[in-house]
């Protein structure tokens, strides 16, 4: 698909834009979803809007969200240091939750009636452009319309604990666990996304470090491999993670996420998604939720 470049925005009550300097140029449609479907044949309404005047929120909601894992150099090397009881392969794909979904300056809240180990992890997502299957690397270009942030928020507790059975989900899947954004770049403003700079700061330390020449599976591969389960326009799929986990350090409890942390997710060309966390009683007026799934399987 063409789509002119542009950095595409969704903003207030949902409506859909693209970015023009500091001002947000409203496009007549329902959704960046279908901005896509139509190709990116999508007119202007006419209506500028200066940037500061606007809340920005998650720039797309996919049908499908294809999450990739171990896929950096470094990072698969650390893991190979975490006491999981089954290997993370390279490259392996699984389903995000969509609904856990949240947009640039959106509050992480943190769910501590499940989890004392709150992570982050760094990674560039790609938006798909059109609908397709069973397509080679060679073809993949053509499916790829653009790119985002994403910060894989994981409970790494119940990851372990998920990990005895061969499977994560659930510790990734938590609502607000999936910030996205700040805006999707379409694929002419990025020259090479295989040489991009990614780094994370929580409160302004930087936690990771790394670059997207450093993946195991390159873009084209990684699309084209799991375009066997069938892509829609706008679906995303992300290139896993680079090095600097909280999860590897030495002292994970002194870089696990607490309320009050300010994180900061950049890559180059792209741009920032800032998050913030909070505790449970900042968004709920209800106790901090748990389960007793394990305590009653146990019994």
């Amino acid at each position: 698909m063409q789509v002119v470049a542009m950095k595409l925005v969704t903003f207030d009550d949902g409506r859909v834009g693209h970015l023009a300097g500091d001002t947000v140029v409203e496009l007549a449609c329902g959704s960046t979803r279908e901005f896509f479907e139509r190709g990116g044949r999508v007119a202007e309404t006419g209506e500028r809007i200066d940037r500061s005047a606007v809340r920005l929120r998650a720039p797309i909601v996919p049908k499908k969200f294809f999450h990739t894992a171990g896929n950096f150099t470094e990072h698969h090397t650390e893991l190979q240091a975490v006491n999981w009881s089954h290997p993370v392969h390279k490259g392996i794909v699984f389903f995000q939750n969509v609904d856990a979904i949240i947009g640039p300056d959106d509050a992480i809240v943190y769910p501590e009636g499940l989890t004392r180990e709150l992570d982050y992890e760094l990674e560039l997502g790609i938006v798909i452009g059109r609908s397709g299957k069973f397509f080679s690397p060679e073809e993949a270009e053509d499916y790829i319309a653009g790119y985002l942030i994403f910060n894989d928020i994981t409970a790494r507790d119940i990851q372990r604990r998920e990990m005895q059975s061969g499977v994560f989900s659930f510790s990734k899947g938590i609502d607000t666990f999936c910030p996205i954004g700040p805006w999707i770049v379409t694929k002419d403003e990025v020259p090479d996304p295989q040489r991009l700079a990614m780094r994370l700061r929580v409160n302004g330390e930087v936690r990771q470090r790394g670059n997207t020449a450093q993946m195991v599976i390159s873009i084209p591969h990684l699309v084209a491999h799991h375009s066997a389960q069938g892509y829609s326009a706008g679906d995303i799929i992300t290139t896993g993670t680079i090095s600097g986990v909280a999860a590897v350090q030495p002292d994970p409890f002194a870089f696990y996420l607490r309320p009050g942390d300010e994180i900061e997710a950049e890559i180059e060309g792209i741009g920032v998604l800032r998050n913030h966390v909070v505790p449970w009683s900042a968004a709920h007026d209800t106790p901090p939720y748990t389960t007793d799934l394990y305590s009653q399987a146990a019994g």
